[in-house]
């Protein structure tokens, strides 16, 4: 993986690449945007290490809170988008999610902790795998206002990027831009999603009590 974005790591193109993919993984969430984040961060923070004595060669290297700033960006309006096109979906996006009993199970868990201000259900599902989809086209379909949905959809762009910044940033600087920095690194992140998978499965009322 390093290889594979060694090339764009120097250029303005690495932020426009993590843009795009945080942008369009809600509609496909085989896309690995979360991979992406953290390879050009561990990147970063072992050519920072690396340049400390060569202010010159800082340049070849991505900035950390650009970087983030983009993927947070490009995840709150992935999670616009989703939730306009459901929003406007009609009776065909109703029986398409009534024919799948994930996406009603959510969009009840969804509304249910919306109207009770209990919106941690949107940034725990922004770490899960789909999670982020299922969330944002739930709330649309559902037409839950965008008071309810967006500012917790913007706090779960913010969390999911910093997160993943984080990770490859302190991969990076402990471990060096190796296969196993990156590899921990990703592995923590797909950690988190197993967590944040296992905590949308529980029984609503475990998600929804305290906000209660």
């Amino acid at each position: 993986m390093l290889e594979s974005v060694g090339s764009l790591t120097g250029s303005p193109w690495i932020y426009a690449v993590v843009t795009v993919s945080v942008l369009l993984d809600v509609f496909l969430p085989v896309l690995p945007s979360g991979v992406l984040v953290i390879t050009a961060a561990t990147s970063a923070a072992a050519g920072s290490t690396t340049a400390a004595g060569a202010p010159h060669a800082i340049r070849d290297v991505p900035d950390l809170l650009l970087l983030a700033a983009c993927a947070a960006a490009a995840s709150v309006l992935g999670d616009l988008v989703a939730y306009r096109l459901a929003w406007r979906g009609g009776a065909r996006l109703d029986k398409a999610i009534a024919r799948s009993r994930r996406l009603t199970r959510a969009q009840e868990r969804l509304g249910a902790a919306l109207s009770r201000g209990g919106g941690a259900l949107v940034v725990i599902a922004r770490f899960a795998p789909a999670g982020r989809s299922v969330v944002s086209l739930g709330a649309g379909a559902a037409h839950r206002t965008p008071k309810e949905f967006l500012p917790w959809s913007a706090l779960a762009g913010v969390a999911w990027a910093g997160y993943s910044v984080g990770l490859g940033y302190f991969g990076g600087r402990w471990l060096g831009a190796t296969w196993l920095g990156t590899g921990i690194s990703v592995l923590a992140l797909f950690a988190a999603g197993s967590l944040a998978a296992y905590v949308m499965r529980r029984p609503q009322t475990a998600v929804a009590g305290p906000a209660a």
